[in-house]
């Protein structure tokens, strides 16, 4: 009788501290005692616990189920035939705020107009998407309040002339808030998200406000959308946070304030090298392994409160999570395999330029145009789509073609910023071992695993995916 066949489909590996990852190529994973491992590489692993999760994960070659397979990878890759359903309306360069880390206002600047922001609407509305979001920036976009208030207006009659789902998306400083701009957010239904980098002293430091105390104009709009919207988005506000050397050792009092105004995450990233953030490296910057310790702080005294009975997420495990549970599309563009840049996002500068993304607008005001598509006047959707950098983008990012990533354990989840790549390194390829994105990433899918596979945190994680 011939003996069953165990050897092992293709798999990429990394040693934590509870065993041994195995993942596969479409995401599927487990985790290996040593000799489990060595036995399992050999394609010697007998019957038992370990070789029916490795057969459930996919991980063995005579027993795939390729339609299992092809669906998952269907229903996670679905955005690729779609086009961009995010477009970034740069409202404005002007800003109240002097954030030692800006990378996009200034005192003084140029605004898009009302002509320029119905030419983006319009464009924006080309992509064949069933829906979209339209998001505005700046900036300070409430600086450009009429434009604001005349694209939104604009936007909703055209959603509902072209029978396109439509959500809008306001990311504000919120200083220039007043209770006659709140009402029309609040009427037309528009999401919001501010900056919040922590207790006052740590926020204040970090984005001086021209016009008195950055802190308390963000808390109190925050409580204020609250009271009329809930706390919960898309109704109530979320908040962003800039990590810079300043933050490194208070990932719990960060955390406690966001705990505090009851957000329902914090979203711990990293500083990227663009704009002010560059120039001023040597005193706000660190290295990667500094932040995976602050990550790793913070992650933790957001498990605690969850275990304490606080509803409270952090953003980017929750993410990973997501896509490390069942390979589900979490449409955060900066971990795609290829990346959203031009796929799943589009940005519009003040002047109507066209952008893959955000970041790459950034860069543009650095006097590096790679990522410039074209303009809202003069270009068609398909020449948008169809451009160099969309392609370039596209290819860099793809991690099978990356020599380093695709022999990583963590491929399935991951995503390369080619525009990182570009301002970091000066090109768009390569996630190079001495990247400190790729290296920050490392860490964090490590933290993630090891807080995911602990029987007391473990569950807390899984119980984020229910919400």
């Amino acid at each position: 009788m011939k003996k069953p066949d165990n050897s092992p489909a293709y798999f990429n590996w990394r040693r934590l501290k509870k065993g041994v990852l195995v993942t596969g190529y479409m995401g599927g994973w487990a985790v290996l005692k040593p000799e489990e491992f060595r036995l399992f590489a050999a394609g010697r692993l007998k019957k038992g616990p370990a070789l029916a999760r490795l057969e459930k994960a996919g991980l063995l070659r005579s027993r795939l189920d390729f339609d299992s397979i092809f669906t998952d990878w269907r229903d996670s890759n679905e955005y690729l035939g779609k086009g961009p359903g995010l477009h970034i309306l740069v409202l404005t360069q002007v800003c109240n705020h002097s954030c030692v880390y800006c990378q996009a206002g200034e005192v003084t600047g140029s605004s898009m107009t009302s002509a320029t922001a119905k030419k983006a609407v319009d464009f924006s509305f080309t992509a064949p998407v069933p829906g979209l979001t339209i998001e505005f920036q700046g900036g300070e976009p409430l600086a450009n309040w009429p434009v604001l208030k005349e694209a939104a207006l604009y936007a909703r009659a055209k959603a509902k002339k072209t029978g396109k789902e439509l959500a809008l998306a306001l990311v504000s400083n919120l200083s220039l808030m007043d209770e006659a701009k709140a009402a029309f957010i609040i009427k037309n239904d528009i999401s919001l998200c501010t900056s919040l980098d922590g207790p006052a002293d740590l926020h204040n430091a970090n984005r001086p406000y021209s016009g008195g105390d950055s802190h308390a104009a963000a808390v109190k709009w925050i409580k204020y959308f609250q009271k009329r919207r809930g706390t919960r988005p898309p109704g109530g506000p979320s908040a962003l946070l800039t990590v810079t050397r300043a933050s490194l050792g208070r990932a719990h009092a960060i955390v406690d304030e966001y705990a505090r105004l009851r957000l329902p995450y914090v979203f711990l990233r990293p500083l990227s090298p663009m704009g002010q953030a560059l120039e001023r490296w040597a005193e706000i910057g660190y290295g990667p392994e500094e932040f995976v310790k602050f990550y790793r702080e913070g992650l933790d005294r957001v498990l605690e409160l969850n275990l304490e009975g606080v509803e409270m997420k952090e953003k980017t495990a929750f993410l990973m999570v997501k896509k490390i549970a069942g390979s589900q599309d979490n449409r955060y563009v900066d971990l795609r395999c290829p990346c959203g840049a031009g796929l799943g996002q589009l940005a519009y500068d003040w002047d109507g330029g066209i952008y893959t993304c955000d970041e790459g607008r950034m860069l543009a005001r650095g006097g590096d145009a790679s990522f410039r598509l074209g303009g809202v006047r003069g270009s068609a959707y398909q020449d948008v789509i169809a451009a160099d950098p969309v392609k370039a983008c596209a290819i860099a990012s793809s991690l099978d073609l990356q020599p380093v990533c695709a022999r990583c354990a963590y491929r399935p989840f991951c995503g390369v910023c080619p525009a990182y790549n570009q301002a970091a390194q000066g090109g768009f390829w390569g996630s190079m071992p001495g990247n400190a994105r790729c290296r920050a990433l490392l860490g964090i899918f490590d933290a993630v695993f090891a807080r995911l596979l602990d029987k007391r945190t473990g569950p807390v994680l899984e119980k984020w995916l229910e919400s």
